[in-house]
């Protein structure tokens, strides 16, 4: 099954919506339902998009 949003894409997101965003909001923009979302953010939370060495 090919995934839609890369690894990086998914952690973009979640600052996105750290930042201030609301879920919701941030769904409708994307075009991902909200339970994606919470799964994501307990898979991917607290990660970094970028390699340490690139910081």
């Amino acid at each position: 099954m090919k995934k839609r949003f890369t690894e990086e894409q998914i952690i973009g997101f979640l600052r996105e919506a750290e930042a201030g965003m609301p879920v919701a909001q941030l769904c409708r923009k994307y075009a991902f339902s909200e339970a994606s979302y919470y799964l994501w953010r307990n898979k991917f939370g607290g990660m970094n998009a970028t390699p340490p060495h690139f910081q």
